[in-house]
């Protein structure tokens, strides 16, 4: 079997359409091919070590947490994904571990979070993107407490957020004052839940 058709052998196995360096290491082909399919235009350099095969529907939400493995949507983003928000977002916020550093981050259209390590792991959850990627979120509890702990989240999304949550029969509050009591947001939580139950 050729180097071309080992390639092309691994990218119909690739149901998203991605294809990472490490991939095409792993299978004992020669990197050059990745240049030569970017410059015949059957792939795209999305990144460092990430190709998107030319003709596959782009998933950003997806893409961007390939890019950056340690980023975890949040804030407004995580509260749209979830549901909770009909607004899509402008720019997608990602949180990630203080000291992370990626100098390409700034060169993305994401506002970017920071955590310190012990609450940056608290409520991360595997979803599907809206096409059908998996991707790491905060869950629903760890997300409505972000957006009353920071500021640039419109009061009118809060709110609405959080009335949907009060009524929502899933909801978990015994999880959501933990949370709170963990990211110091607990007054404000209990002076929704105590209007809003």
């Amino acid at each position: 079997m050729t180097n071309k058709e080992k390639m092309n052998h691994l990218l119909t196995q690739s149901n998203n359409g991605t294809i990472t360096a490490k991939q095409v290491t792993a299978k004992g082909i020669h990197r050059g091919i990745l240049t030569e399919l970017t410059e015949t235009g059957q792939l795209t350099r999305y990144g460092r070590g990430l190709y998107v095969k030319s003709d596959a529907w782009e998933d950003d939400l997806y893409l961007l947490q390939l890019k950056y493995g340690r980023g975890i949507y949040s804030h407004d983003t995580a509260l749209y994904l979830l549901g909770y928000s009909d607004r899509t977002p402008a720019q997608y916020t990602m949180t990630f571990p203080k000291g992370y550093h990626a100098p390409s981050l700034k060169g993305e259209n994401l506002k970017i979070k920071r955590a310190v390590p012990e609450l940056y792991s608290l409520g991360i959850v595997e979803i599907h993107s809206p096409s059908g990627n998996p991707i790491h979120v905060y869950d629903l509890e760890r997300t409505l407490c972000d957006i009353l702990r920071g500021s640039g989240s419109d009061i009118q999304v809060v709110n609405a957020a959080m009335k949907r949550y009060a009524s929502d029969r899933n909801r978990n509050i015994f999880r959501l004052m933990q949370y709170a009591d963990k990211l110091r947001v607990k007054t404000k939580v209990t002076q929704y839940m105590e209007v809003l139950l």
